[in-house]
């Protein structure tokens, strides 16, 4: 379809209000939080409702244009990323929360709700939603779901995929389906729900979700515990998990991102290469129970000073520092890489050492913030993107910190996606039968790969996964393979 076409036909759908098309306001949309790449969308279009978008799908899917959709934008694998002559659907007019369930302790809400609002709408009555990210007061819903996303508090309660009920969905040729339980904590067949949590936007658009509420806990209890050095603060993070003891969250500082977060927002953190925070909740005896052991366990592991939050204002103050560490990153360095990989929780110390050889290596500083509790490793690459070549240096320390993960066991992502970023690292991990295997599911949802394509498997495929319209594979044209 010409382009002029296709916009007067989305016009017809969203009224003109809906429909971005000028070239300055599609550039607002060429890239997602993954700043290294940018591809300007042909066309954004914000639909408000179920309806609106299956019928831009439903065009897409005749014409065969490849669409992407997007929720905040804050993801750091590329996994919004618009595609070369292809549609953005963008869910930020889809926000409503439609249903507040308390005594079956769930929630309704549309795509584009911020994950905070899920929280601060039961707080009153003592309930909340466990995931929650870094970026939880920007991030929506909807990207949470594509991605799997995880948060401090997901050592104890789980990734997100633990805390969806249902969802209805958008597939690649307009059909709504709903998938889960809905009311019910389970429904018959296959576990299609699981499948399509953290499949990165490439199964189909979610546009209404159903979310598991839980009550607060009795009691809360908080502590920061600086150390000499990173593995004195591991030892502690394996001290803790080896005593039984399975808190809400442990997350990890070194002295880079320390520094950092004092110069921005100065939560008065003090001077020390790690520093550890380390959250207890549950009924109150066992809290307490359990907190004397944690504060032993760190004196053990030789902490320099132990401080235990003494009030609510006090806990979020150290929350405050820890969630706002990328976002202080500015403040010492111009550009930084993001990376994304776990380990097993007993091979941390190892790999962080790794980790520091390789800054000294490529020459680029590395700061670390991580769970610490899942072994779920946050490096930040910092560079100077000004400098010829020290963007391409700073991939390059990120892949082979990729590769140092993989080497101890680890796995390619924890929270943040495969994306556009980490597909070309799929192969280190997967064997060919596994990938063709999860392009079989990919192709069960959209044959003609028109939802999200180029991301998360690596290119070209034989399913057709390149950039642009769907065109047939020349091998399957002459006759020598089939389309899955």
């Amino acid at each position: 379809m010409e382009r002029e076409k296709l916009i007067k036909a989305m016009e017809g759908i969203l009224g003109e209000r809906g429909v971005i098309h000028e070239r300055e306001q599609l550039r607002t949309y060429e890239c997602d939080g993954l700043m290294n790449y940018r591809v300007i969308p042909d066309l954004v279009v914000l639909p408000e409702s179920a309806e609106d978008v299956q019928r831009i799908v439903r065009i897409c899917h005749e014409e065969g244009i490849p669409f992407v959709a997007r929720g905040s934008g804050t993801g750091l694998s590329g996994g919004a990323l618009p595609v070369e002559s292809g549609l953005l659907i963008v869910m930020s007019r889809m926000r409503r929360i439609i249903e507040v369930d308390l005594e079956n302790m769930r929630m309704v809400v549309e795509p584009g709700v911020i994950n905070l609002h899920v929280s601060n709408e039961v707080a009153h009555e003592n309930y909340y939603y466990a995931p929650d990210p870094a970026s939880q007061s920007v991030s929506s819903i909807g990207g949470n779901l594509a991605e799997n996303s995880g948060g401090v508090h997901c050592l104890k309660y789980g990734f997100t995929t633990n805390h969806v009920m249902a969802a209805e969905i958008v597939l690649a040729d307009g059909e709504i389906v709903n998938v889960g339980g809905g009311k019910a904590n389970d429904a018959p067949g296959y576990e299609l729900l699981g499948a399509f949590v953290g499949s990165e936007g490439t199964l189909g658009i979610a546009t209404k979700v159903t979310l598991k509420l839980m009550k607060k806990p009795e009691s809360v209890r908080t502590l920061l515990a600086a150390f000499g050095d990173l593995e004195e603060a591991g030892e502690a993070v394996s001290g803790i998990i080896g005593a039984g003891i399975v808190p809400a969250a442990i997350e990890m500082m070194d002295s880079q991102t320390v520094a950092a977060v004092e110069k921005t927002v100065k939560p008065g953190f003090p001077q020390a290469e790690a520093i550890l925070i380390v959250e207890l909740d549950g009924p109150q005896a066992e809290v307490d129970s359990q907190f004397q052991r944690v504060y032993d366990v760190c004196e053990t592991a030789k902490a320099s000073e132990i401080r235990i939050a003494e009030s609510d204002e006090q806990r979020a103050l150290f929350w405050k520092g820890r969630k706002a560490a990328f976002a202080a990153m500015g403040s010492v360095a111009n550009d930084y890489y993001v990376q994304d990989s776990v380990v097993p929780r007993t091979e941390l110390s190892k790999v962080l050492k790794r980790i520091g050889e390789l800054s000294e290596e490529h020459g680029l500083q590395v700061a670390n913030v991580f769970h610490a509790g899942d072994g779920n490793l946050h490096p930040l690459v910092l560079y100077n993107n000004e400098n010829e070549g020290e963007g391409e240096r700073a991939e390059a320390l990120a892949g082979d910190i990729v590769f140092a993960c993989l080497e101890h066991g680890g796995s390619l992502t924890g929270e943040h996606g495969i994306g556009l970023d980490k597909k070309k690292y799929m192969p280190k991990m997967f064997t060919e039968d596994d990938m063709n295997t999860m392009q079989l599911l990919r192709c069960a949802f959209d044959p003609h790969h028109l939802c999200n394509p180029g991301k998360v498997f690596p290119t070209p495929r034989l399913c057709g996964e390149r950039p642009g319209p769907w065109k047939m594979h020349p091998i399957q044209k002459a006759g020598l393979a089939e389309m899955f």
